[in-house]
């Protein structure tokens, strides 16, 4: 299994139709997607114009299979609604351990 912390800025005068784009991503992911384990997005709290995804895949072909993915393309669609690059960090999962934890909701 692979996660990835991402770290977004949007233009707050975007915000709604960043929030309409990530959506569809974000639930197109776990429900379309068997090995799209996780797909949250977070608002930072001091700083509203800042989210997080934390997104969990199976494998590194279940990565690429999401970039590939319809509701991928209407997220990479509204790129112009990000202030700046992204910032993506790949991590791996320590606990829970089980692959069974994390394919709980599928």
């Amino acid at each position: 299994m692979l996660a990835i912390w991402v770290k977004v800025r949007i233009k707050p005068e975007l915000r709604q139709r960043f929030l309409e784009a990530i959506e569809v991503d974000a639930l197109g992911s776990e429900r379309d997607e068997p090995g799209c384990l996780r797909f949250n997005v977070l608002q930072d709290e001091r700083d509203a114009n800042v989210y997080y995804f934390f997104e969990v895949y199976k494998d590194e072909a279940a990565l690429e299979a999401h970039r590939a993915m319809p509701h991928y393309a209407v997220w990479r669609a509204a790129a112009d609604t990000l202030d700046g690059p992204t910032e993506a960090t790949r991590c791996t999962i320590v606990l829970p351990a089980a692959p069974s934890y994390w394919s709980l909701r599928k």
